[in-house]
């Protein structure tokens, strides 16, 4: 049975965790050490009213994050409410999974791609190189859960880098980048088949990826490889 989008949020949440959390009236206050909008934006652990919202705003300030919330599935009432607010929808996220066997099928070419922990110094250049700093690196490294990075090589050469987080059953593939001279020569889905043969053999039934709806190169990826779109998210911002 393919993982709901609840059980997603989990493994998102375990694979790609925040610095620290805290509870302040309905609100998750995350702080992100620079990791980025998925572990830095708040999030409602019940509904919330207007006058609730200073609350995390303040909370959020106190960290030098700027007001950020997470808006999921089904939180209509919060995402209308930030939006009376003033707070715009920014970034909107599509989270696909897929049975680990559909994925795991072939084999990528010899010396196309390997399952490595902890990551090479090529391998954070080549997050570098995409934007993808010390911040988002020490996401990768506080990460309790079973995991790995993947390095992929094109024409002999290093080209492509990601990292999985295996939580429940379901591995999460985060941080894809390949290297922009690498592009179009098929290693974003020899990264994704290296990640399922990884997630296969530790025990996993399902892999996941989640980007934005604007990465058309990314959506149309997992689409060809017969990814289900279980659900999204989007984030609001103070416009």
């Amino acid at each position: 049975m393919m993982p709901g989008v609840a059980h997603l949020y989990a493994v998102m949440d375990a694979t790609w965790p925040a610095a620290s959390e805290s509870d302040i009236g309905p609100w998750l206050i995350r702080n992100g050490h620079g990791g980025g909008k998925r572990v830095s934006a708040a999030l409602a652990t019940r509904a919330a009213t207007p006058e609730e919202l200073p609350r995390a705003e303040a909370a959020m300030q106190a960290l030098d994050q700027i007001p950020l919330f997470m808006i999921r599935q089904s939180e209509l009432r919060l995402d209308a409410m930030l939006g009376a607010a003033g707070y715009d929808v920014i970034d909107p996220v599509n989270i696909y999974a897929a049975p680990v066997g559909d994925i795991a099928t072939e084999r990528p070419p010899r010396v196309t791609t390997f399952a490595i922990w902890e990551p090479l110094a090529i391998m954070r250049d080549i997050w570098a190189a995409g934007g993808i700093g010390p911040g988002r690196l020490a996401v990768m490294d506080r990460a309790t859960c079973p995991k790995t990075g993947l390095l992929g090589r094109s024409n002999n050469r290093p080209a492509a880098t990601a990292y999985v987080g295996l939580h429940e059953g379901v591995a999460m593939l985060h941080a894809l980048e390949v290297l922009s001279r690498h592009r179009r020569e098929g290693l974003g889905r020899y990264m994704m088949r290296e990640a399922a043969f990884w997630a296969q053999a530790q025990g996993a039934s399902h892999i996941s990826v989640i980007c934005t709806k604007a990465n058309r190169a990314a959506n149309a990826l997992y689409h060809s490889l017969g990814m289900t779109l279980v659900g999204d998210y989007h984030y609001r911002i103070k416009g």
